[in-house]
C-alpha cells in the first residue's frame, strides 16, 4: 500500500494525529517531548484509499536522553520511503525556527508534502494559521487531532495523492500475499528485541541502544517471508512496576502486555550472557497465563562462555533455561546473536516447525484411546474418604481466536472434577507430549463434571 509519513518537531501532536487517522490508540500520546522514538506503522482508517501511516520521532530538538540523532535518522528514512508527507506544525506555538529548518529539509523530498496545522482547536487559533503559508507549502489544513476537527478534509487531501498510486500498485501486483503470523517479541529491557527485528529484516528498522527502555511503543513491523506477510511486534521491555520511573514507561508496559494477548505466537528473548532473571520468569508466566504459543530466543549467545566448545555451550544454556523456566517446558529454543546476525534463520525455521505440528491436532478417537491407556497405566489416587477420579469421555476444542496457530483445549468429562489433582493433570500433560509432540504449543485441560445438574447439586 502507499505510505504516508507524519513528520514534525517534537510535541506538535504527531502521535495524536496518527491515532486519529488510524482509528485507534496505537502511539503513546504524552506531553513529554520525544516520547515517540521508532517509526510506528498502521493502516489508515479514515481514507477511502488503503494506505499505511508512519509515525516518526520528533525532528530538530535535542532530546535529554541522547536519542536525538537516531530519531532524526528514523524520520529521514520515513521521508525517503513515503509516498506522501504530512508536515505537522503547532497552531498554538506559531512558526518556530525548527519548523523553518524542517520546511527547508522537506524540499529535498521526492514525495509531495501536505502542511497540517494541528492544535487549531478554536476559531481564533484557526484565523492565525495563515502565517504558516510562509513555510512554502500553501495555506495548509487546520486540524485538531484531539477534537477530531477537519479530519474529513485531511482524508480527502490524502486520497487525492495516494489514489492514483494505489491503482498503479494494484495493476502491478501479481502475487497475493497470504496473511502470516502476528509475532510478539517480548523480554526484559536490553535483551536485544529490537536488534533481533533488525537482524530479521536485514535493516536498521528500530532504534538500538544499550540504554534500557529504548522502545516505548509497541511497534508493528510488516515482514514478508516465503509469500506470507507477517507482523513483527516489537514491544517495550517489561520491568517490575516498582522500577518504572515515568508514566510513559507504565503505558509502554501495558502496551507490551496487550501485544502478548493479540499475538499468534511470542518470541521470548533472553539475554543468554546474563542468564534468566526474575523478570524473565514473570514475562514467561504472562505467556503461560495467556496460553500463547512460544519460542524462546537465547540472544547474545556469542557472549555465553565464548571460550568453550559450541556443543558444550548449547547444552549448558539449555539446561539453565529448562531449570529456570521449567513451567514453560513446552517452548522450544534457538540460540542466536542478533547483533552479529548469527543463526537468525533458525528463528523462522523453528516457527515453521511449530506451525506444522499445530495444524495436526490429536483426533477425538485417538485422544480417548490415549487417555484411557494413561489412566490404566497410572490410575489417579483417591482422596481420603472420597471416590476415585474416573474419565468418562474426552474431546478436543480449538479456540476460534487462533487461526494461524491453532491452540487446542482438551475437555475431559469426569465423574467429579474436584477429584482431579494438579500432579495427575501434569502427568497427563507429560504423557500427551510424549505421545503427540506439539513443540511450542501449550496444553490445556478443561475438566468438567459429568453434567451441569450434578455439579449444581454438589455445590448445594
Amino acid at each position: 500500500m502507499p505510505t504516508v509519513a507524519i513528520v514534525g518537531r517534537p510535541n506538535v501532536g504527531k502521535s495524536a494525529l496518527f491515532n486519529r487517522l488510524a482509528g485507534r490508540r496505537i502511539a503513546i500520546v504524552h506531553d513529554q517531548p520525544g516520547v515517540t522514538r521508532d517509526r510506528i506503522s498502521a493502516p489508515c482508517h479514515i481514507t477511502n484509499t488503503p494506505c499505511t501511516l508512519i509515525d516518526t520521532g520528533g525532528i530538530g530538538a535535542t532530546l535529554d536522553d541522547g536519542f536525538g540523532a537516531a530519531v532524526s535518522t528514523e524520520a529521514d528514512i520515513a521521508m525517503q520511503t513515503a509516498d506522501l508527507i504530512l508536515f505537522i506544525v503547532d497552531a498554538k506555538d506559531g512558526i518556530t525556527s525548527i519548523d523553518q529548518t524542517l520546511a527547508q529539509k522537506l524540499r529535498k523530498s521526492k514525495a509531495p508534502v501536505q502542511l497540517v496545522i494541528n492544535k487549531a482547536d478554536n476559531e481564533k487559533q484557526e484565523q492565525l494559521t495563515g502565517d504558516f503559508a510562509s513555510l512554502g507549502y500553501g495555506s495548509g489544513i487546520p486540524t485538531s487531532a484531539e477534537l477530531g476537527k477537519n479530519m474529513d478534509q485531511l482524508a480527502d487531501a490524502i486520497d487525492q495523492v495516494i489514489e492514483p498510486l494505489q491503482r498503479d500498485i494494484e495493476e502491478a501486483e501479481e502475487v497475493v500475499k497470504r496473511e502470516g503470523l502476528k509475532i510478539a517479541i517480548v523480554g526484559r529491557p536490553n535483551a536485544g528485541k529490537s536488534s533481533l527485528i533488525n537482524a530479521i529484516l536485514k535493516d536498521d528498522r528500530t532504534i538500538v541502544s544499550d540504554i534500557a527502555g529504548t522502545t516505548r511503543d509497541a511497534v508493528d513491523v510488516p515482514y514478508e517471508f516465503l509469500g506470507e506477510l507477517h507482523t513483527l511486534i516489537d514491544t517495550a521491555g517489561l520491568r517490575r512496576r516498582t522500577k518504572m520511573d515515568s508514566s510513559v514507561e507504565v503505558f509502554s508496559a501495558m502496551r507490551a502486555e496487550r501485544s502478548i494477548r493479540r499475538a499468534d505466537i511470542c518470541l521470548l528473548v533472553i539475554d543468554c550472557a546474563e542468564g534468566v532473571s526474575a523478570q524473565d520468569r514473570k514475562i514467561a508466566r504472562m505467556i503461560q497465563d495467556e496460553k500463547k504459543p512460544c519460542l524462546i530466543v537465547l540472544n547474545k549467545f556469542d557472549l555465553y562462555h565464548p571460550g568453550a566448545q559450541k556443543n558444550v555451550r548449547l547444552e549448558e544454556a539449555t539446561e539453565h533455561v529448562r531449570n529456570e523456566l521449567f513451567f514453560l517446558a513446552y517452548a522450544p529454543y534457538v540460540c542466536v546473536s542478533a547483533l552479529k546476525k548469527q543463526s537468525i534463520g533458525l528463528v523462522f525455521a523453528k516457527l515453521a516447525e511449530i506451525r506444522k505440528h499445530a495444524q495436526e491436532p490429536i483426533t477425538t478417537g485417538k485422544l480417548n484411546r490415549f487417555l484411557g491407556a494413561a489412566f490404566e497405566k497410572k490410575p489417579p489416587q483417591a482422596k481420603k474418604g472420597s471416590k476415585r477420579l474416573k474419565l468418562l469421555y474426552a474431546t478436543t476444542a480449538i479456540n476460534d481466536r487462533y487461526t494461524a496457530i491453532p491452540v487446542p483445549t482438551y475437555i475431559l468429562f469426569v465423574n467429579d472434577k474436584r477429584l482431579m489433582q494438579e500432579n495427575y493433570e501434569q502427568y497427563l500433560t507429560n504423557r500427551l507430549r510424549e505421545d503427540h509432540p506439539t513443540p511450542g504449543i501449550p496444553i490445556t485441560f478443561s475438566v468438567r463434571s459429568r453434567n451441569a445438574t450434578d455439579e449444581k447439586k454438589r455445590r448445594k
